[in-house]
């Protein structure tokens, strides 16, 4: 198999997912790690060009504040972003990596 070009412009990558996670910092984590009422910041995104673009058009950009509303550990999650309540498939709550916030 060969291996797939990836791409990082600020924060967001895309092309395959990581092999190990992301960065040296423990608090960095997937969005879908976070429990109901935690805050994170968004540091990078994953994925390829369309899934970058639906996660950038609802919000999640590098620097943008998620608050986690409702997550139960399987299913989707319901975030608070921009103001904006967002529901997100496990699936594509793990490739938005967040800072946590000690908020």
């Amino acid at each position: 198999m060969a291996s797939q070009e990836v791409n990082t412009v600020m924060g967001i990558k895309s092309g395959s997912q990581w092999s190990s996670s992301p960065g040296t910092n423990a608090r960095i984590v997937s969005l879908s790690a976070l429990r109901a009422g935690e805050h994170g910041e968004v540091v990078e995104l994953a994925g390829g060009r369309g899934m970058l673009s639906r996660l950038t058009a609802l919000g999640f950009t590098p620097g943008a504040d998620v608050m986690v509303v409702q997550n139960y550990g399987r299913g989707p999650l319901i975030t608070r972003v921009r103001d904006a309540r967002i529901a997100l498939g496990r699936g594509e709550a793990d490739r938005v990596y967040v800072r946590r916030s000690p908020r």
